[in-house]
């Protein structure tokens, strides 16, 4: 039987340190029969040592190019951008089957060089539920930075948050909002709609950890329909909630008027700004590490707003361990993608590359 050959490609997307395969995961991998392969990379969480420990054949960063035909070629973000024909079987996240910018070009790669995608957005159980998802971190590191926000809010700090950095761990990360708390004479009240999901339960547990009054909603306080006044009364929001279809707003500008608003710091964990179910219909843009918020009200209550698509980026080395905890259990079926989770996500870029 021919060994099933893994090959983690280097990201190459700026400040991304996660990785879909830890040293943990490769030994998996190596101990289970599987040839694996490790890039080198000048901004993963874990060190080239870490992986060449385990076994793992190391290569050099953005070799994968050039790789045997038969190894498949494994990353969490997009390829670099370039034209020529894609000839391996590739595992990441795409973003490509909903028509994004750029689409038909890189699916037109996979048709012309005979290479096949298996897209991490859309490896899926019997329940067509993901089998690996980021949601807890994103959560955590989603209320971290609106804590940190707030507490930037309260010593006059505009903007409320620039240049983010990432943390070594999450023991880190509490330890510097610990910190901050202590020289606050308040603490911020916090409130997670959609806490009994993966991305809502992150962002509750952080608020526990630190003592923060946290309030937490799911559908069956939501069910009643937006506006929702009972926002006004917290400091900081966060919205960890996956809608798909239409319904009434949590929040809106003209609710935001409310004289008496407490609330100064919305974190939109969901981020979806562009779509049309948007349950904060009050900003149409994400935000970055390098500018975090968006200045929603300049008055003498200010109102900002964190709407972040990378948030676990925040914690990489946990998040990483996280989701490579989960993907690889999957990954270990490689050898037969007749079964698990391959044969419909062989079938949806079938379909989808039929379009062009």
């Amino acid at each position: 039987m021919t060994q099933t050959h893994l090959w983690l490609r280097a990201e190459t997307k700026p400040q991304e340190q996660r990785t879909a395969l830890t040293p943990a995961n490769a030994k998996q991998l190596i101990d289970a029969g599987f040839k694996v392969t490790i890039e080198a990379s000048s901004q993963s969480i874990f060190t080239i040592n870490e992986y060449e420990n385990t076994g793992a054949d190391i290569v050099s960063e953005g070799s994968w190019e050039n790789a045997p035909k038969d190894a498949i070629i494994l990353a969490l973000k997009e390829l670099p951008e370039d034209n020529f024909p894609l000839q391996h079987q590739h595992i990441y996240f795409a973003h490509a089957y909903k028509e994004q910018q750029g689409w038909q070009a890189l699916l037109g790669r996979f048709k012309s060089g005979g290479g096949e995608l298996f897209d991490l957005e859309y490896l899926v159980d019997e329940n067509n539920r993901r089998i690996a998802a980021f949601g807890y971190w994103a959560g955590f590191a989603g209320a971290a930075l609106g804590v940190m926000a707030w507490l930037n809010q309260e010593h006059n700090v505009q903007p409320p948050l620039q240049d983010i950095h990432s943390y070594q761990s999450k023991q880190g990360l509490l330890d510097d909002l610990n910190k901050q708390l202590a020289n606050t004479a308040s603490k911020p009240k916090v409130m997670v709609i959609g806490a009994k999901g993966r991305s809502g339960s992150g962002a509750a547990d952080l608020a526990k950890a630190l003592g923060l009054e946290t309030i937490e909603w799911d559908i069956e306080e939501t069910q009643k329909g937006g506006p929702f006044a009972e926002i006004l009364a917290v400091d900081v929001l966060v919205n960890c909630v996956f809608i798909n279809s239409d319904l009434p707003p949590f929040v809106t500008k003209a609710l935001l008027q409310d004289k008496n608003r407490q609330l100064s710091m919305i974190v939109d964990v969901s981020c979806d700004p562009y779509g049309s179910y948007n349950p904060l219909p009050i900003y149409h843009e994400c935000t970055t590490f390098k500018s975090p918020c968006l200045s929603i009200i300049k008055d003498d209550k200010p109102l900002d707003l964190i709407a972040i698509d990378h948030l676990p980026s925040l914690l990489p080395k946990e998040s990483s361990e996280d989701y490579g905890d989960q993907l690889v259990k999957h990954l270990l079926t490689l050898n037969n993608q007749n079964s698990g989770v391959w044969p419909k996500a062989l079938q949806l870029f079938n379909d989808k590359t039929a379009t062009l």
